[in-house]
């Protein structure tokens, strides 16, 4: 299904757990793709799961894509997104207040920054985020040092180009919601889940923002996966199923471990 975006149409894919028709927690989720590529599509393998697992309706947000539509152009996609089911929340048979948000890579910033927005601005709120490998650091500045005899999926020139074409003009690269690790007002967001890959440049700030949230006094679990890169954090099973039991503890529903 499609709905009027920011800026252009936002494809939604939604996910039911089979055989149920019942009122459900909803789950909304962002595909990685570092700012610039992706589809709702590739993020089918954890929503689907996600959807089972936890009982709940997960909806997929087709956010707009950098250097085309930079920030803030994904986060208020996300803020439509979320209004829309809420607005429909009858025909989708959706509990809008159990809700929560999700995100990989670049999805993971969007998610990050959309908890924060929602909490600022919107008269719903998310009870859960789960961020998984989340791009949260524009400055780039906390890069993990890993061993010489690991070679990451995502290197450090691919995540900056990332970071130029979503954030073209410099003093958005400490905005809060493009740059949640630069925030000092994380205190009332959702309770969360972050997942950090150890052969992962990038796992070091997902670690600190988590240290940031607990500081602030937010529920926070985070985990540190060995032996996993970035771009395979979403699609590993043991991920999955943290994730899921962790939403089916904060919106109220049991998780289901196949």
């Amino acid at each position: 299904m499609e709905l009027d975006g920011h800026a252009q149409t936002i494809p939604l894919r939604t996910y039911r757990p089979s055989g149920r028709r019942g009122v459900l927690p909803v789950i909304f989720f962002f595909h990685g793709g570092g700012f610039v590529k992706g589809t709702p599509e590739q993020a089918d393998p954890v929503c689907s799961q996600l959807a089972a697992r936890v009982d709940a309706l997960v909806v997929s947000v087709g956010y707009s894509l950098a250097p085309a539509f930079p920030f803030p152009t994904a986060l208020h996609d996300g803020f439509l997104a979320a209004q829309w089911v809420v607005t429909h929340a009858r025909a989708f048979h959706a509990d809008v207040k159990r809700m929560a948000v999700a995100g990989h890579d670049a999805g993971g910033n969007v998610a990050a920054g959309l908890a924060a927005m929602v909490r600022d601005q919107a008269p719903f709120r998310f009870s859960a985020q789960a961020l998984l490998a989340p791009l949260l650091d524009p400055s780039m500045t906390r890069i993990a040092d890993l061993d010489d005899e690991i070679t990451p999926d995502m290197c450090a020139e691919e995540c900056a180009s990332g970071y130029r074409a979503y954030l073209p003009v410099a003093s958005l690269r400490l905005h809060p919601y493009a740059a949640p690790i630069e925030s000092r007002r994380l205190a009332g967001l959702p309770a969360a889940f972050i997942a950090s890959a150890e052969n992962d440049l990038m796992h070091v700030e997902a670690e600190r923002y988590a240290a940031g949230l607990i500081t602030a006094g937010v529920p926070t679990t985070v985990t540190r996966y060995r032996s996993v890169a970035h771009y395979e954090l979403a699609s590993r099973q043991e991920v999955i199923a943290d994730v899921a039991a962790f939403f089916s503890k904060e919106l109220g529903s049991a998780s289901k471990r196949s």
